[in-house]
Parts: C-alpha cells; structure tokens; sequence
C-alpha cells in the first residue's frame, strides 16, 4: 500500500509518465494506417515467419515477387521522407493535471507491390496488391519539442528531459507494451476496397503478441516513380487487451483512444534488397 502511494505521488510530479502505454499502442496503430492493399502468397507466407526471419526475408521476398509478373511495380518505403504520429490524449477527473503526448516512428521498414495493371489510367485499380510493414517500438520517438510546438495549445506545455525519459520507460516497460519482450509491430495488407486516390485498406496489425484487423480510409497517389499514402485512424487499447494507465481510480489517466496521422512516401525499387 506505501509503495503504491509513492508510484502515485511520483506520477502525479511527473504527469507525463501516465501516457506511456497509449503511446506504443498509438505508434501501433500508425504503422498500420501505412500499409498498402492487397493479400497474397508472399504476404501470407511472410505473416507464418518470426519476425527476424521475416525483416530478412521481405526484400528477396518482394523482389521475386516483383519479377515473376512482368511490368509489375515494387516499392520501398522511404523512412525519412515519411511522417508517422500518434497522439496520446489526458484523461480523467483531473486531467489537466497531465499532458497530452504525440510519438513518432523515425524508421519504418516495408515494401509493396502493385500489379502491371494497376498503374494506367492513372492507378484507379490497385487491387490486388500486396504490402507489409515492420517497426521496433524502442525506436518510438517521444515529445519532440519542435513537433508539440507545431501541434497548438493543447500540447503547448514544455516537458523536462527526465519527464519524458520517465514517460518513455513506463510506456515501453512492463505495465505497457512490454516491448523487451515484444520488440516489433508488424502490419500487413489484407484487402483494398475504392480507386485511388480514395482508398478503403483492411489491415492485419500484430502488437503485443496479439493479431487483430483494422479498416482505415487512405488517399493514395501512385505512378511508377511513387507510391504516397495519407490518412488517420483511431485505436483503441483495449481492442488489443491493454488496460490505459490510471493512477488513483482513474483520477487521471491515458485515453482509450489513440488518434495516429500518417504521410508515407515509398519509392519504385528494381529489387526488395536495395
């Protein structure tokens, strides 16, 4: 009982903290919100892999994928042209005692493919396609100063560096994603639904040991230089089983919703393992 008074008191100096595992759930959700249309052998194949044997084997993968329909499209996705956040909301009785956070994910990996038919006419039909996504959540970025500066008065507060490592730890740590343990979010394409730009994607989203299906709306712009997808989705948890930290029977806590916003740019390759 003393020991859960102190992690109560030193959260409540340090709101930030209480966000951690909305955060990873958040960035989860992002990635999927990045993936392209389309199930397949090589995506169904890949999903059956651990997750180290997958990273290894996507490129080849894609690229003998690519090869085997002549005048088919394969693209890698360009981490640092890309943009991923996930916006972590306060909440509880007392929630203007915390703060609002927004994470992001420096280094997605992925590819996708589009068939020969997909681009003429200006790539109305993109079914079926193909993709995959991978990104380590203990590569999450969190509360860059510049980028809650640009988001408005809600994020407006300056957080300390001890805060923030603080906020970091707990969302990655047990009482969150447990992300030593579960290291990778992992996103596949099941189905796309529309004609670009206005697209309907169904993704498949593996967190936290778990698997679950998501639909999300995305603008794409394709040609054979480029594939760009923008959109936003909203995640719940506890969709994935997890609990939104609280402190104090939810006197304050973390959101159950994550809102993740995405601009993701993935360029042509002539082989998966460029």
């Amino acid at each position: 009982m003393k020991q859960d008074f102190h992690k109560q008191r030193r959260f409540l100096a340090a709101p930030g903290r209480r966000l951690g595992s909305g955060l990873l759930l958040a960035l989860l959700l992002g990635l999927a919100a990045c993936s392209s249309p389309g199930p397949g052998p090589a995506t169904a194949a890949l999903a059956a892999l651990p997750v180290d044997q997958a990273l290894s084997a996507l490129g080849p993968r894609y690229a003998q994928l690519k090869a085997s329909q002549a005048g088919s499209h394969l693209y890698r996705l360009d981490a640092a042209a890309s943009r991923l956040h996930i916006h972590v909301f306060r909440a509880g009785r007392v929630a203007g005692l915390g703060h609002n956070h927004v994470l992001s994910a420096p280094r997605l990996q992925g590819f996708v493919w589009l068939p020969a038919a997909a681009l003429p006419g200006g790539a109305q039909a993109l079914a079926p396609s193909q993709a995959d996504f991978f990104l380590r959540l203990d590569e999450l970025q969190l509360d860059d100063p510049a980028l809650r500066a640009s988001l408005g008065p809600g994020w407006a507060s300056t957080l300390s560096a001890e805060a923030v490592a603080a906020t970091r730890a707990n969302m990655l740590g047990q009482a969150g994603l447990q992300a030593q343990a579960f290291p990778w979010v992992r996103l596949r394409a099941l189905r796309v639904v529309g004609e670009a730009p206005k697209l309907a994607l169904e993704l498949e989203i593996q967190l936290h040991g778990q698997s679950r299906s998501q639909w999300l709306a995305v603008n794409a712009q394709v040609d054979a230089a480029q594939l760009r997808l923008r959109g936003a989705l909203v995640l719940r948890q506890s969709d994935f089983g997890l609990q939104p930290f609280s402190v104090g029977a939810g006197l304050l806590a973390v959101a159950d919703e994550l809102l993740l916003d995405f601009d993701l740019l993935a360029r042509a390759s002539s082989e998966g393992s460029d």
